[in-house]
């Protein structure tokens, strides 16, 4: 059943005013990221800690950020959430233009020193989607591409089911791209393929455990930087 956040987004994102605003003040660029990752209370403290500073570290890698200035405008814009519950979203970095090794380090730094918000709650795919959507419909940048880049270490739980987020997505142009953790959980990658990834050059990278976190980072983030967009594809 879809919850109130969802019934909300949907009037709001279907409101004539909603488009009304104008785009005019927008910063162009050439890929809006949205990084949601998962917080629920399956992600032990040392857990925690690997994902965070797999994002860190994989940001850090030169090989991202050559990606980001190869593009036409050199320059993205990315931002860094988690969530666990349909009502639990917390924003750990806000929107921010990435276009140099100093603002790709600032990033990483917010990401290590912030302190933990989420300590529990359920894995509610659906909600985390529509959150990503309502983030990328109402920030100050206009991408040539928007992607909602989703890593969980479960299931649908709780919430709205990750395909119903995921079509929300989709039909306004925004790509859903997965991080799955499998674990113990080796049909976790199956209900990725079959359920969050969609849109324009959707797909997966898995992680296989939290220890091979931020090499699973690295390679979607740059595949997401780099990619035209004009490909379906999934899988490694």
């Amino acid at each position: 059943m879809m919850n109130r956040f969802g019934i909300v987004l949907i009037l709001v994102l279907s409101s004539p005013l909603f488009f009304s605003w104008p785009l005019a003040a927008q910063i162009k660029v050439d890929l809006e990221l949205i990084l949601m990752a998962d917080g629920s209370g399956s992600i032990d403290h040392a857990e925690f800690l690997l994902q965070r500073r797999g994002y860190a570290r994989a940001l850090r890698d030169q090989r991202v950020i050559d990606s980001i200035r190869f593009g036409p405008k050199g320059r993205i814009a990315l931002a860094y959430v988690e969530w666990s519950g349909p009502d639990f979203h917390e924003p750990i970095v806000p929107w921010s233009v990435i276009r140099t090794n100093q603002d790709i380090d600032a990033f990483a730094r917010r990401l290590e020193e912030h302190p933990r918000e989420i300590f529990s709650g359920g894995t509610a795919l659906g909600d985390a989607i529509l959150y990503g959507v309502s983030s990328l419909e109402t920030n100050a940048f206009i991408g040539d591409r928007r992607v909602i880049d989703l890593s969980a270490d479960g299931s649908d739980k709780d919430g709205l089911d990750a395909a119903v987020g995921r079509a929300q997505a989709v039909a306004r142009g925004i790509t859903v791209n997965g991080l799955p953790i499998i674990g113990d959980w080796p049909e976790l990658e199956a209900f990725f393929k079959a359920n969050v990834i969609g849109g324009p050059g959707a797909f997966y990278v898995p992680a296989y455990d939290f220890r091979d976190f931020e090499v699973a980072v690295r390679k979607k983030l740059i595949r997401e930087i780099v990619d035209n967009g004009n490909v379906a594809t999934a899988g490694r």
